[in-house]
């Protein structure tokens, strides 16, 4: 049995003398080379993989890689969503236990200061441009555009709920209560997919100062990505029925 190109290469690139000896086994598709103090060591074919991968911003641009076919067109691939904000596109696991990675997707996520009190115009700012509107939303903003210092003492609180005088009009007020927890879709994910809804405590303080906690234990972003592998799922649908792409989440 003559050697292959590839055990004949390594053999040169480490320097192994004639003396060495060398076993093929396994029908002949594994080497062993044993050098004359007895050490033996298999001999692997070596792997190519890329030496750096495409990062892309948006799930589109993700699914068009994916879809175009670039690279490793002959072997099946792998779509692992890791988390919300990160899909990346994996090939197989070579000899040596290597995988290697083609294309990341990461998410362009605007960033919210959650648990920490904001004073009333960047919460206000931050609730209409980083917050998918619903009703719960509008009561935010109802609140926090229309109070001010003079009457944030007039807050009460119940420990769950708290209600606050606000401004109605030039010269009325009127006392609104706020309730708790709220439920809020901030943008958190790929804006290809729905932003998954959760549960916030909403608090305020003097200054004014508003605040929200996260209230659901993270559970939002299962959710996410159950969004991201659903969406992953209908844009390549073709891909996966030729078994050329498994989707992970």
């Amino acid at each position: 049995m003559t050697m292959t190109k590839e055990a004949i290469q390594y053999l040169m690139e480490q320097g192994i003398k004639p003396e060495d000896r060398l076993i093929n086994f396994d029908n002949d598709e594994r080497w062993l080379v044993i050098d004359s103090g007895g050490r033996s060591e298999e001999l692997l074919p070596r792997v190519f993989t890329a030496k750096e991968h495409l990062v892309i911003k948006t799930l589109s641009g993700f699914v068009n890689y994916v879809k175009a076919n670039l690279d490793r067109t002959d072997k099946p691939l792998i779509v692992h969503v890791k988390n919300e904000s990160s899909v990346v596109l994996n090939g197989l696991l070579e000899v040596d236990g290597s995988r290697e990675t083609l294309a990341v997707a990461k998410a362009i996520v605007p960033r919210f200061d959650f648990d920490y009190f904001l004073d009333m115009e960047d919460f206000n700012i931050s609730l209409q441009s980083k917050f998918v509107p619903n009703n719960y939303r509008d009561i935010l903003l109802k609140v926090v555009g229309n109070v001010s210092e003079d009457n944030v003492k007039s807050t009460g609180d119940d420990g769950v709920s708290q209600a606050v005088t606000i401004n109605q009009g030039v010269a009325t007020k009127a006392s609104v209560k706020v309730p708790n927890p709220v439920t809020l879709a901030p943008f958190r994910t790929f804006l290809e997919v729905k932003q998954p809804e959760s549960q916030f405590i909403f608090r305020m303080k003097d200054g004014p100062r508003g605040a929200i906690f996260e209230a659901d234990g993270g559970a939002w972003r299962n959710q996410a990505i159950v969004n991201i592998r659903e969406y992953l799922k209908e844009q390549l649908s073709e891909e996966i029925e030729a078994g050329r792409i498994t989707i992970i989440a």
